[in-house]
Formats: structure tokens, sequence, C-alpha cells
């Protein structure tokens, strides 16, 4: 069976993995005023930085529309037997939707709900690279990625707020009480969706050693293949800070680390990180 192994662009994995992988992705839309890139493409996080700082207004994001995952799919569709598309997770846009609809179209083209965003996704698109090598039935694949996307957690502990002031996601009082408090909150993927989990305290370079140690703090449930670190621009020694306390905490063979794509420092900003990893089954 030959596959394709497709993401969208919100996967946030390394542009090595990619390579190594041979997986193609999809970027989905970044728009700057009156203007649109490609994420991964033709912009860069710093130029969000930039236009946020200069315009006081955030950049936003659009879904892949159908047509051209109907293009991308029949591409992609041309030299495989099945193309396995893992989609950011349903309840974040509509890119599902639309690849959905657009796969509708072949006979050898599969898409994932991968109910996640960031390298949360990408854990899911790493393990279909796994799957292909042995699993010769393409329903089956998906099935089992289907069980191993509910194993995936995700989480990031965000410093500044602006981001999510502008964009809806957080209003002025509450910010604006967090920040006198000197609150970090730590945002979670769960069903699907984002929700507001513990916040902590003081710097960010304390309270950020502090969340890694409560995320993996049962680590008996752990997968400890690979954990990923993901972050926006964040200050020098904060990775670092992360890295030790994950190696102190659980002893993951593979530790990788990305910085975010264009979609997700669209809605986060800088100064966000998150650990990433897989529970067992």
């Amino acid at each position: 069976m030959r596959y394709v192994i497709s993401s969208d662009s919100t996967c946030d994995l390394s542009a090595q993995q990619v390579r190594e992988h041979n997986i193609s992705i999809k970027p989905l839309i970044v728009n700057m005023g009156d203007k649109s890139y490609r994420d991964g493409v033709n912009i860069t996080p710093q130029m969000i930085y930039d236009y946020v700082a200069k315009e006081g207004t955030l950049c936003t994001t659009s879904a892949i529309p159908v047509g051209e995952y109907e293009e991308y799919f029949a591409l992609l569709g041309k030299d495989a037997d099945a193309v396995i598309h893992i989609c950011l997770g349903s309840g974040f846009s509509s890119c599902y939707q639309n690849a959905c609809i657009a796969a509708g179209e072949f006979n050898n083209v599969y898409v994932v709900d991968s109910r996640n965003l960031s390298t949360g996704q990408g854990h899911v698109v790493l393990e279909a690279c796994r799957l292909a090598q042995t699993e010769a039935d393409p329903k089956v694949l998906c099935e089992k990625l289907a069980e191993f996307a509910g194993r995936v957690d995700a989480s990031f502990l965000l410093d500044r707020l602006d981001y999510m002031v502008k964009g809806g996601r957080c209003s002025m009082v509450k910010a604006l009480g967090a920040n006198l408090l000197r609150l970090k909150p730590c945002i979670e993927v769960v069903d699907n969706k984002m929700v507001i989990g513990k916040k902590y305290r003081g710097s960010y370079q304390k309270s950020i050693e502090t969340y890694v140690r409560d995320r993996l703090g049962e680590t008996e449930n752990l997968q400890k293949h690979e954990i990923f670190i993901t972050h926006t621009k964040v200050e020098e020694g904060i990775v670092d800070t992360v890295r030790n306390a994950v190696n102190e905490c659980c002893d993951f063979a593979h530790i990788y680390e990305t910085v975010a794509g264009g979609t997700i420092t669209c809605h986060c900003g800088e100064s966000t990180l998150g650990i990433l990893y897989v529970r067992k089954g």
C-alpha cells in the first residue's frame, strides 16, 4: 500500500521532521490587513508580531476552502493508493468539514480529525507515518488514528494576554485582573476545544517550571516515546528550563522542540509555550 501522509500547516512539525517523514503540508491562510498569506510559505511569526505592534490589531486566519482541498487531494492521489490527511481539530476550524467534503470526490482520500492543534496534531501525523509502514488497510489505519488522537495531551502556558483580548477570547477586565495578580493561565485542549485550566502566579520562568511538573506528575500513564516542547517567541533560557524540568520528571526517548507557525501565533502571541505528549491506552 502506497500511502501519502498529509496535514494542515497547523501541525507545527519542524521542517526536518516534514522532510524525514515525507509529509505533505497544506498551509492555512493568514490575513494581515487586506493581504492574505500562506502559513509557513510567505509569512513568518515575526511578521505577525511586527504587524500587531504597529497596527494594534490582530492578524486573522482562514480555513482552507473546499476547492483548494480538491485540487490538493487530486495532486497527491496521483501517485498514491491512499492519501491520509490529518486536519486541524474540527472544534477549532471548518478545515475538517471542508476537507471531508473535498475527499468525497475521491475514492482514495481519507480525512482524520486530529481533535487537536499545533504539535498535538503533530503527534497524530507522526503516528500516521508509523502506522503507514505496517497497516495495509487505510480504513483501519484511520480508526487507529482516531483512538490515538483521544490520548494526546496538549496544553500551553501564556505569559501575555493581549492577543487573547484582541481576539475576543478574554475580556479586558479579566486580563487586567490577571496581569495585576501576575497570573499565567494554562490553556488546555479538552474534547476538541480550548478551556482555561490552572492559573499560575509569579514570573513566567517560575510558572513554566511548575506547569511542567504539574503536567508530568503521573508519569506511569504516559507514553515515553516522545514529547514536544512547542512555543512562540520566548525569552532566552525558557526552553532550557522546560527541557531540564521534563528530563527531571520523565525519561522520554525523544524531546522535540518546535516553533509555532503563523496560524497558532495569530491567536496566542509571544511568550506562549506548551508541552504535548501522549497518554497510554
